[in-house]
């Protein structure tokens, strides 16, 4: 029935929390204060920059492109895939993918400049249909435009493609897109979010889980 899986890129594919709560830490370091914790700080992730500062420096007000902001991508992009990996049986889910003929592809609130070294460092880049990223167009998810996109790169219709992500916004994204949404429950998720409540398709706890989930979901008669 579905001919295309679309992957969001941080907590869902890619585990990017140990490089980018590392930035905090030196950042906070910097600045005289105790690092936050690990735990806390990991769950927050998903959120970007912005959430990662806003839990490591809770007294500042920090937005969009301020100067905390520029100095934590910096960092980033400096250390971008020390410690990042592809979350574990993830690339025998994309291997088998391909295996199937089923092309597969990145769509990330995270801005290009980031997303793009990311997926060459993990040798990913090449083997994707298609990223879009943060800043490919105008607006972002929760905005379904980035995953019709995505579709249309790779030729094929939302309502035969799925989507995986493991915030509240990606499958929001995926709905208002018209695609079957899967939310990745052992990503990123704050403890005041619940993926229960985000009304996806299907539920994945684990890797093992969403990759039982995708291959039975996916078209074998191609």
């Amino acid at each position: 029935e579905y001919n295309a899986v679309l992957f969001d890129l941080d907590g869902t594919l890619v585990d990017t929390a140990p490089d980018m709560v590392a930035v905090l830490h030196l950042l906070q370091q910097e600045y005289g204060l105790d690092p936050a914790p690990y735990e806390l700080a990991r769950s927050n992730v998903s959120n970007g920059a912005i959430g990662l500062l806003r839990v490591g420096f809770p007294d500042l007000e920090i937005g969009f492109g301020d100067e905390m902001h520029q100095q934590y991508l910096e960092r980033y992009a400096e250390m971008i895939c020390e410690e990042s990996r592809v979350f574990d049986g993830l690339i025998e889910l994309l291997d088998q993918l391909e295996d199937m003929g089923c092309p597969w592809g990145i769509v990330t609130n995270k801005p290009e400049h980031l997303t793009r070294p990311l997926l060459a460092a993990l040798k990913l880049a090449d083997r994707s249909a298609c990223i879009v990223s943060g800043d490919t167009l105008s607006v972002r998810k929760p905005d379904p435009a980035p995953l019709l996109l995505a579709c249309d790169m790779i030729g094929v219709d939302p309502e035969t493609s799925i989507y995986i992500g493991d915030a509240g916004r990606d499958i929001e994204a995926g709905q208002r897109a018209g695609m079957a949404t899967i939310a990745a429950a052992y990503g990123y998720i704050t403890e005041d979010d619940d993926p229960r409540e985000w009304d996806a398709d299907v539920i994945a706890t684990t890797t093992e889980e969403l990759t039982q989930i995708v291959l039975n979901a996916v078209n074998l008669d191609d």
